[in-house]
């Protein structure tokens, strides 16, 4: 079998196992009153959380949680990891790297049993409309239970994501994250429907919908393939011991250079804590549940500030001036009118800064956007910025990914050819 095709087949295999994970309730849970339950919760914190899942906490799945707790505790290594030097220093070997990453394994387990336990604390003060219970077992077996189911399925979950990373094509977690999120297309192209037809919505509504969503889409593509291109020069002998290879001329950097990853942390902060409040009773909690409502504003400005500095935060952790530099002089380049060392550094950070900025902006209005044209307007979105910046740069990442392979492919049979 052609290797690409064994790695995408490897890779759908692996997300046709999570998607049928997705059907598997926890032990004791009337899925009725859940149904009810979460009609009324669509656009707060449980029914993002259920987004991000592909409708798992709906259904109270085994892998309700998703993979949110693993990039909690990957955020929070990060955190640490920029603010302890010797915490930081195990990423830079492959053997600290492992520890790394056990560590962050581990509190992934501490973070899902808390989220868990809350969860399965929650449900069991929920009841139906007509008064039936959410639980249909006894409370501390169910408490017990759906701590530990929920807790291996979010495990499962990130060693599914590992093994795609090592053996598919894309990145496992985020193509976990892009499945749950598009698996709930279909329902929401039916409820936009459903809402024309019962007059809810204007065929004109639809159509803005439409033009919106194709409008933000073709920006997003736009900016993620923008990038600054610094021109390199080398040194003439350089240019001739290297005569038959192709040397870059330029330094390609990124607009976006965080990607993905800073509204994903962002909504992974913001969600933990509104999990846990979810089940409060006491005043002061519910006050501060209220007022950080998904639907409000204080929680898209939270979310805006939190965007802007995860920006900043992983642009500091993936752009290594000093890395760059030195490559450029250790291979006898440099950047015409930039003397090498000091100087090359603070003009990379300056452009990097730049770019940032931009970047950061441009994160963030896409995230708030959605829910921008619903207080403006009052239309609906089934799904926010968030989960549309994740889906359109997944997708582009792993295209990206399987036309290398593509051309790795061109180069193997060219060179058993002879050619």
């Amino acid at each position: 079998m052609n290797p690409l095709a064994k790695k995408i087949l490897i890779t759908l295999g692996f997300l046709l196992i999570y998607r049928i994970l997705a059907y598997v309730p926890v032990p004791g849970v009337n899925l009725d009153v859940l149904k009810d339950f979460f009609s009324m919760h669509q656009h707060d914190a449980l029914g993002m959380l259920n987004m991000f899942s592909g409708n798992a906490v709906k259904r109270m799945s085994i892998i309700a949680l998703g993979v949110m707790p693993y990039i909690t505790a990957s955020i929070i290594m990060e955190l640490l990891a920029a603010t302890f030097p010797s915490l930081g220093e195990l990423k830079k070997d492959s053997q600290g790297f492992q520890k790394y990453l056990k560590i962050i394994k581990y509190s992934t387990v501490a973070i899902a049993f808390i989220q868990a336990i809350g969860i399965s604390i929650g449900l069991t003060s929920m009841t139906g409309r007509g008064g039936e219970s959410a639980v249909m077992i006894n409370t501390t077996t169910f408490v017990i239970l759906t701590a530990i189911t929920m807790t291996a399925g979010t495990m499962f979950l990130v060693w599914i994501g590992e093994q795609i990373s090592d053996r598919g094509i894309g990145n496992g977690i985020s193509l976990i994250i892009f499945a749950g999120i598009v698996s709930a297309i279909p329902t929401g192209i039916i409820g936009t429907i459903n809402l024309v037809d019962v007059g809810e919505l204007s065929v004109i509504g639809l159509l803005f919908i439409l033009f919106i969503i194709i409008a933000t889409v073709t920006f997003i593509i736009y900016v993620e393939l923008a990038e600054r291109r610094i021109p390199i020069s080398y040194q003439k002998k350089v240019l001739m011991q290297n005569r038959f290879k192709r040397i870059m001329n330029y330094i390609p950097v990124k607009v976006n250079i965080s990607g993905v990853i800073p509204p994903i942390f962002a909504s992974a902060i913001l969600m933990f804590p509104l999990t846990l409040l979810n089940s409060v009773q006491n005043p002061v909690l519910v006050t501060i549940k209220d007022y950080l409502n998904p639907n409000g504003y204080l929680y898209h400005v939270i979310l805006f500030a939190l965007v802007i500095f995860f920006a900043y935060f992983y642009t500091s952790i993936v752009f290594n001036a000093k890395e760059i530099a030195e490559n450029l002089k250790r291979q006898g380049g440099f950047i015409p009118g930039i003397r090498p060392g000091e100087q090359t550094i603070k003009f990379l950070n300056q452009v990097a800064n730049r770019l940032t900025f931009w970047g950061a902006l441009y994160l963030g209005i896409i995230t708030v956007l959605p829910w921008l044209l619903v207080k403006l307007i009052g239309i609906n979105f089934y799904f926010g910025g968030t989960a549309v910046l994740i889906v359109v740069q997944v997708a582009i990442d792993t295209m990206r990914k399987i036309q290398a392979q593509l051309t790795m492919q061109k180069y193997d049979t060219l060179s058993v050819t002879g050619l």
